[in-house]
């Protein structure tokens, strides 16, 4: 990448490299929605546990690869890789941002 993420999403994505829960949560506003193969999860316990079972658990590491701002929101695309069936798929994330802090994100 050319540019650096906006911190909220960079604090996440490092955190994801860790495989850090306590620090991918972090970026996250108490008001915040994930919307993730079929599912929503709102609020910081139900994203902190999406966060578990979807991500530490299969290991999945996303790897940021481009970003642009479109729509009001940030679109990042990239691998994600792990232990799970297809390693590594490659994935878009689309992130809201209010006051510093990721408020939505949208994965496909």
């Amino acid at each position: 990448m050319t540019e650096p993420l906006p911190p909220p999403i960079a604090a996440y994505a490092a955190a994801n490299a860790r495989l850090d829960a306590a620090g991918m949560l972090a970026p996250f506003a108490r008001d915040a929605v994930v919307r993730d193969d079929g599912g929503t999860h709102a609020g910081r316990d139900a994203i902190r546990a999406w966060i578990e079972g979807a991500t530490i658990t299969a290991r999945a590491v996303f790897t940021p690869r481009h970003w642009r701002a479109e729509a009001g929101r940030i679109v990042v695309e990239g691998l994600t890789s792990g232990n799970f069936p297809g390693s590594p798929i490659a994935f878009t994330f689309r992130f809201t941002l209010r006051d510093d802090a990721i408020t939505a994100l949208e994965i496909a």
